[in-house]
């Protein structure tokens, strides 16, 4: 469990450092330094894990910052879902063998994964029954339900929205919940659940679709590690689209929502640094779409998909505007 935990804990920093936090002014807080946590040389203890959460939040002023924080894990999910499609064959599986595997990251909650004829749902049974009281535990129930739903995103290639959100308690900000969730969550429920159509549960797992997407975790990697340096805002925003963009570019209005800015504020701050999101948007698809055509080949009609594209010829005409040449041409004479 120390090692997966510290790993969370290291995307803990890197998010925080997106969000223009320094990750060395939040481990200081928190009694506890970036070279341990990285090196493990001694174990972490319920208050560094603890005070990490508080100062996270006390810092970006976000009482969300566990939910922003899950949402921002797709790339995250992606090698998580990879090791699990090992040793599964169906969704349903896959989701089961994951749910027995929370402990590794947290005791706080353990999840539960039943079928109920037309619908199959998880349920996050809590460690405490006083849990509601403590923030860490409030964050980290934000954090799991957001990244159950991308993993099922992850194993299936496609944007799950769920049919049922429950929370076992009193939530701010519903709105936000069900931007992130993708369905109206239903607060002070008897348990903590999200429910799917059961259609899902027997799906197949199509293990081609996890390579490509494995050639975006090699990628993208070396950007989720916590800067030693402060960023400009342009560059955390191409790195965030970068990470989460498997399944097509994140919004403006998503990625201010995320950050607890207003979609005015981040463009005016764009503005400032010379480029607009729009520009930043076409350069990380750009760079998406040149790197999964270098790794293989994979059907330009996936790579499509892949980037958000209902149709193979709008990328077509937008990747010769890039490069001159199609992106059957440019794969076929790179490889």
């Amino acid at each position: 469990m120390e090692d997966q935990l510290r790993k969370l804990l290291m995307g803990l920093l890197a998010y925080a450092a997106q969000r223009d936090i320094s990750p060395e002014t939040l481990c200081r807080l928190s009694n506890i330094t970036i070279d341990e946590l990285q090196t493990g040389t001694r174990p972490l203890v319920a208050k560094q894990v603890g005070d990490l959460w508080l100062n996270a939040i006390h810092l970006s002023k976000d009482s969300l910052f566990g939910l922003h924080f899950g949402e921002s894990l797709q790339l995250s999910a992606l090698g998580i879902v990879g090791e699990i499609i090992k040793s599964s064959e169906t969704v349903g599986g896959a989701l089961t063998i994951a749910a027995s595997l929370t402990h590794l990251i947290t005791t706080a909650f353990k999840l539960e994964v039943k079928q109920h004829g037309t619908t199959f749902s998880v349920a996050f049974i809590p460690d405490s029954p006083e849990w509601q009281n403590s923030a860490t535990a409030v964050q980290t129930l934000d954090l799991l339900m957001v990244f159950v739903i991308h993993e099922l995103d992850g194993l299936m290639l496609k944007k799950i929205k769920p049919l049922g959100i429950h929370y076992a308690r009193a939530i701010d900000n519903p709105a936000e919940y069900e931007r992130v969730m993708r369905c109206q969550p239903v607060a002070e429920a008897a348990a903590n659940i999200i429910t799917f159509d059961q259609q899902y549960w027997n799906e197949r797992i199509i293990t081609a679709n996890y390579e490509l997407q494995s050639i975006l975790l090699q990628k993208v990697t070396p950007t989720k590690t916590a800067p030693a340096e402060k960023q400009s805002l342009k560059n955390r925003i191409y790195n965030y689209l970068l990470a989460n963009s498997y399944l097509g570019i994140v919004s403006l209005e998503d990625i201010a929502a995320n950050f607890n800015i207003s979609s005015r504020t981040l463009q005016r701050k764009l503005k400032e640094e010379g480029i607009n999101f729009q520009q930043l948007a076409d350069e990380a698809r750009k760079s998406l779409a040149i790197n999964y055509l270098k790794a293989g080949s994979y059907p330009v009609k996936e790579i499509s998909y892949m980037l958000g594209y209902n149709e193979l010829s709008a990328f077509t005409r937008t990747f010769k505007r890039w490069t001159g040449i199609t992106p059957a041409i440019y794969q076929k004479n790179y490889n």
